[in-house]
This record gives structure tokens, C-alpha cells and sequence, in this order.
């Protein structure tokens, strides 16, 4: 597995509260979003970005990968 990083909207606290459940089922405690980043970067643990994506999307929030 590798580390993907994706520019997202994920702004505070109460939304990393909101995207753990979702983010959990992919990779436990293998992920962190830097909230202090303007581009709200999402750091995963995983082989599948579309997967990350559609996750994050069906509780309300976007993902866009960035470039390896």
C-alpha cells in the first residue's frame, strides 16, 4: 500500500468527525487530514483512489488527487 494525498474540503474538526466512519473503513488510523493546509490535504494509506473519493462523497465532501 502506499500513501495517497488528496486536496479536499474538510475544513475542522466537527467534519474529520463527520468523514471518520467513512475514512475508517478504508484505512484504520492510517489517515490524517492537515486542516491548518489551505488545500485541507487528506493523507490515506491505500491502493485505491476512486475508493477514497466515492467514500468521501457519499458523507458530503470531495476529494481530488494530487499528483505523486
Amino acid at each position: 500500500m502506499k500513501t495517497l494525498k488528496f486536496k479536499t474540503n474538510i475544513k475542522c474538526g466537527s467534519c474529520i468527525i463527520k468523514v471518520t466512519p467513512a475514512l475508517d473503513q478504508l484505512a484504520p488510523e492510517k489517515w490524517n487530514v492537515d486542516t491548518a493546509n489551505p488545500a485541507k490535504i487528506l493523507s490515506i494509506e491505500t491502493d485505491n483512489a476512486d475508493e477514497v473519493v466515492s467514500k468521501l462523497k457519499e458523507v458530503g465532501y470531495s476529494a481530488q488527487l494530487l499528483a505523486e
